[in-house]
């Protein structure tokens, strides 16, 4: 009984981050929202059931949001980061070194950008994502690096927020209020 909860409870997280990464063809200008919300209700699914759960739920939207999500670059910047990101952001805040938690969280990030952007220009076929790096001048690179990193800072301080929220707040009220109902 426990198995099919877990594979239903996986089901309809995929469902709802796919039509998520789908509506990325209706609002063209959430290319980066969209994909960080669709990763955050990994959350949900790793603190109810497990990191393997959760991982099956990434890996069916990575593949199936190549397929259905009108924005392809939407689609790589959830495969190559905002979708496992959710995952493993507790495992490297288990680290009891607060330094080496942030090194790691900032090298997987700029990791993932560098890496997003290499893979849709070379295999993809979306030069014109680096071409518009070059309008901003020499340095334009790290200036969009460091805009990018910015914006991770406060992406993953909502994230811990959202976590905080959901284990103290939204989950006593709603989940707990169920008792065995629901079980996790």
């Amino acid at each position: 009984m426990k198995k099919s909860k877990q594979v239903a409870a996986g089901g309809i997280a995929s469902s709802l981050c796919l039509l998520l990464m789908f509506m990325t063809g209706l609002f063209p200008f959430a290319t980066y929202a969209l994909p960080a919300m669709a990763g955050t209700l990994l959350v949900v699914v790793v603190l109810e059931y497990n990191r393997a759960t959760a991982l099956m739920v990434y890996a069916s939207v990575s593949l199936l949001s190549l397929f259905i999500t009108p924005d392809k670059e939407a689609a790589m910047v959830f495969i190559v980061f905002f979708g496992y990101y959710p995952i493993v952001k507790g495992v490297i805040e288990k680290l009891c070194c607060r330094p080496l938690e942030q090194l790691l969280k900032y090298l997987l990030f700029n990791g993932a950008v560098i890496s997003s952007y290499l893979i849709a220009a070379n295999l993809l076929g979306m030069a014109y994502l680096l071409e518009g790096v070059y309008d901003y001048g020499r340095y334009g690179i790290y200036a969009i690096l460091f805009a990018a990193n910015l914006m991770f800072f406060y992406f993953d301080k909502a994230l811990t927020g959202v976590i905080f929220g959901y284990i103290h707040r939204f989950r006593p009220k709603y989940i707990g209020r169920w008792g065995n109902k629901f079980p996790h």
